[in-house]
């Protein structure tokens, strides 16, 4: 069932790129219907184009009507150094603030040198991007990493 969710996931990660070179797609109804099957969303991300792309998914669900109860960008890698108050991703957040939640691997913070201080508002350190991945799916999250 997981392999399936993470299939339609990516699906539409697909479309949703595809769109942006084509033009807004609509999903079908039987798509929609999958993904009903849970309202709760993470997705693993470690450069910024994956990190933009995951906070626009969450507008295609639901501009799709996919009902979202929670929904989670779990961010690891070089882009961390770019989260920081100030940064272009901050402007590109504020429409998601209060709707997405966004985790940052400490790790990945401690090696680049970002202190919890630094990052912009909305943002919450964790202690490891696979462990927060895991975590997850044990709660039963569709997720999708990169």
């Amino acid at each position: 069932m997981k392999i399936f969710r993470a299939f339609i996931i990516l699906s539409i990660l697909t479309t949703l790129t595809m769109s942006g070179m084509y033009g807004q797609r609509k999903l079908d109804e039987q798509t929609v219907a999958d993904l009903q099957k849970t309202s709760q969303y993470a997705i693993g991300v470690s450069d910024e184009r994956q990190f933009k792309g995951a906070l626009s998914m969450y507008d295609f669900l639901v501009e799709n009507g996919v009902e979202i109860e929670d929904y989670e960008v779990v961010v690891k890698g070089k882009i961390v150094a770019n989260l920081v108050e100030g940064s272009e991703p901050e402007t590109f957040f504020q429409k998601y603030k209060g709707k997405v939640r966004v985790s940052i691997c400490s790790v990945a913070m401690e090696k680049l040198g970002v202190s919890k201080e630094e990052l912009f508002d909305g943002l919450e350190p964790i202690p490891t991007w696979s462990v927060r991945i895991l975590q997850l799916q044990a709660k039963g999250y569709n997720t999708l990493t990169y």
